[in-house]
């Protein structure tokens, strides 16, 4: 035991370090297992789609979202939501709503919004649409 302390003693700032990346992975992981917006890979994703009718929210850029998305993903990019501005989506709340962005990072406040909105059932794309299309699923460029 006193080995470990005259470590630490030598090495403070690997120690603090460790303990505060150690903390920030178990923070993180926290958050997920409490925060009432759940990823999804694409295969729960599909599922969803197929078996429950799940709306798609897509929250990218327009130009992003002209470029390829999920068939009948509705568009609604995320400042727009951030705005509260939800109408065209408003009459899904019941359904379960996967949230979905190029990589993830917009679709999680996205999602956040959403449930502070109303909507019951949210879920989050992991990897977004680029995981989506590394896993060559179907993305269209029709509206």
């Amino acid at each position: 035991m006193q080995e470990y302390i005259d470590f630490a003693m030598r090495h403070e700032l690997l120690v603090l370090a460790w303990v505060g990346l150690a903390t920030a992975v178990i923070a993180s992981a926290v958050k997920a297992r409490l925060s009432p917006v759940k990823q999804i890979d694409n295969q729960t994703a599909v599922a969803l789609i197929n078996k429950q009718d799940a709306v798609v929210v897509d929250v990218r850029t327009q130009d992003e979202f002209a470029r390829g998305h999920i068939a009948g993903s509705h568009h609604m990019p995320l400042a727009q939501i951030e705005q509260g501005n939800t109408t065209e989506i408003d009459k899904h709340k019941e359904k379960p709503v996967i949230v979905v962005c190029e990589t993830g990072a917009r679709a999680e406040t996205a999602g956040s919004k959403l449930v502070k909105a109303g909507f019951q059932q949210v879920y989050l794309l992991r990897g977004g649409l680029t995981q989506w299309r590394s896993s060559n699923l179907p993305v269209t460029k029709k509206r």
